[in-house]
């Protein structure tokens, strides 16, 4: 049942990033609803059980790719100011009340002991999971698909390349 409600939360919230990503007029909001996104489909997947997935989705896109991100918005630059005064009077003390409702039910599944935070430790072990672990993410990527493996890297290698020449490229005047 938890697992249920979490998820529903996270999806919402991916949800509500993506549209973020798209109908942000700013870029900086952009990007923190790409972040936002990217977080709540790293809990999605520990409530799966592919805590291996969920490491690399922070570790490389909630980390490397965002601060790439945050980098091209800085050399772009965004000169627009911001208006700094609240239109919405009552918008503090709502997400004030969201939060605590947040806290007090994190609370209750937490005091109430029937949520199981480690599902392949809490009981007897089951084969599902063992989905999302290194061994079980490697063993066939490094034997089966090891070409294929072996072909994106060469790809995303000269695609780097060919973006770096591009940037550098500099039409001649005529």
């Amino acid at each position: 049942m938890v697992e249920a409600v979490l998820f529903v939360l996270m999806a919402a919230a991916a949800l509500a990033g993506a549209l973020t990503v798209v109908l942000a007029r700013n870029p900086v909001y952009s990007a923190m609803g790409l972040l936002a996104t990217l977080f709540s489909m790293a809990v999605i997947y520990v409530v799966h059980l592919a805590h291996m997935v969920a490491a690399v989705q922070v570790i490389v896109y909630a980390g490397a790719v965002m601060t790439l991100f945050l980098f091209v918005i800085m050399l772009i630059g965004v000169d627009k100011s911001e208006v700094r005064e609240e239109k919405l009077a009552f918008q503090r003390p709502m997400v004030l009340g969201v939060g605590l409702l947040i806290i007090l039910l994190a609370g209750a599944v937490t005091l109430s002991g029937e949520f199981e935070w480690v599902p392949a430790v809490s009981g007897p072990l089951r084969s599902d999971a063992t989905n999302g672990t290194v061994e079980a993410i490697a063993r066939p990527l490094f034997t089966d698909w090891v070409l294929a493996f072996q072909a994106t890297a060469l790809l995303l290698t000269i695609a780097s390349a060919g973006a770096v020449a591009l940037a550098h490229y500099r039409r001649r005047q005529v």
